[in-house]
C-alpha cells in the first residue's frame, strides 16, 4: 500500500471514451490529489486506451488501466481485477458515465467509518444537456448547479435538492431519505480489507444489480451501509440500456436470493476461485 494515498477510485467503463473523457476531466478538479484512479475497462478499444493515455500524461494523479478482453458483460470480473491493482485502503466505486463533483473525493473520505460502507446516488441530467456538456462546463461546475441546468431545459423538480451545497440539508436529507442505503455501483465507497473479506463480486452475475449482490454479502458479515446520496455528488449523463435482458435478470435475482435466504458472506466465484 502507498502510505501517501488515502482512496482509489474504480471507474468503470466500456466502449464511451467521450463520456469517460468528460468523468477523468471531473476528477483532475478534486478539493484533494491523494488519491488514485484505476479504470476498470470491460473491452474497450483503443480509443479508451488514447483517453486513458492522454489524461494520465496531463495529470499528477496515478492512473492504472486494467483492462480485460471484450467477450460479453462481464463488469464484476474486470471490477475484482481493478480492486487486486488498487494500492490504498479505502476503494471509492463509480460509473465511466458519472462526472464527479470536485468535493466528491474529499466527502467520500470525511465521511468514512470503519465498519461501515457509504451509499451514495446520481443525479440524471436530461439528454440535451448530456450530448451538450463540455469540460469547461465541468471546470467551472455549472452542471451541478441547478439555476443553470434549469436554464439549459433540464426539469425542475424535488431530485434537483440532489446537489444541494448545504452540509446541513446534505444531513438531513439523507436521515429522512426512504431510499434504502445498499451498494450501487456508481456512488459507493468502503474500506479494501471489507470487501476482499467477501472475496469481491460474484462473477457469474450479468447486467442488472450485480452491485447490489456484493454489498448484501457485505451486510450479512456485518458491515453496515450509510447513505449518503446528498452529500456524494456526482451528474449522470443520459442514455439508453439496450443490453437489459431478462435471462440476465433471472440469473441475478436467483443468485441474490440465495445470498439472502443462506445469509452468504463469501462467494466462492469471486476473486479467489474454489
Amino acid at each position: 500500500m502507498q502510505s501517501n494515498l488515502k482512496a482509489s477510485v474504480i471507474i468503470s467503463t466500456y466502449n464511451q471514451p467521450e463520456w469517460l473523457r468528460l468523468v477523468l476531466h471531473s476528477y483532475s478538479l478534486q478539493t484533494i490529489i491523494n488519491f488514485e484512479i484505476i479504470v476498470a475497462d470491460d473491452g474497450s478499444d483503443e480509443r479508451t486506451k488514447s483517453v486513458i493515455d492522454e489524461f494520465s500524461a496531463n495529470t499528477e494523479l496515478n492512473v492504472i488501466h486494467v483492462w480485460q478482453e471484450d467477450d460479453g458483460f462481464r463488469k464484476t470480473k474486470i471490477l475484482n481485477k481493478a480492486i487486486m491493482a488498487s494500492n490504498s485502503h479505502y476503494l471509492i466505486f463509480t460509473d465511466g458515465d458519472c462526472i464527479a463533483r470536485k468535493d466528491f473525493v474529499a466527502t467520500h473520505l470525511n465521511l468514512r467509518r470503519k465498519t461501515y460502507a457509504l451509499s451514495g446516488g446520481y443525479f440524471k441530467l436530461n439528454a440535451s444537456i448530456s450530448k451538450a456538456i463540455t469540460a469547461k462546463d465541468i471546470t467551472q461546475q455549472n452542471c451541478f448547479d441547478d439555476d443553470w441546468l434549469i436554464s439549459k431545459g433540464q426539469s425542475k423538480t424535488f431530485k434537483l435538492n440532489k446537489l444541494t451545497k448545504s452540509k446541513i440539508k446534505a444531513k438531513l436529507l439523507n436521515k429522512l431519505t426512504p431510499t434504502k442505503a445498499t451498494f450501487d455501483g456508481m456512488n459507493v465507497s468502503c474500506y479494501k480489507a471489507d470487501i476482499l473479506a467477501v472475496n469481491g463480486f460474484d462473477e457469474r452475475m450479468q447486467y442488472g444489480a450485480e452491485d447490489r449482490e456484493v454489498g448484501e454479502r457485505m451486510m450479512n458479515n456485518g458491515i453496515k451501509f450509510l447513505q449518503v446520496r446528498y452529500s456524494t455528488i456526482c451528474v449522470h449523463l443520459f442514455h439508453e440500456r439496450p443490453y437489459k435482458n431478462e435471462a440476465a435478470m433471472v440469473l441475478n435475482n436467483k443468485i441474490r436470493k440465495s445470498t439472502k435466504q443462506n445469509k452468504s458472506r463469501f462467494t466462492d466465484f469471486g476473486i479467489t476461485k474454489k
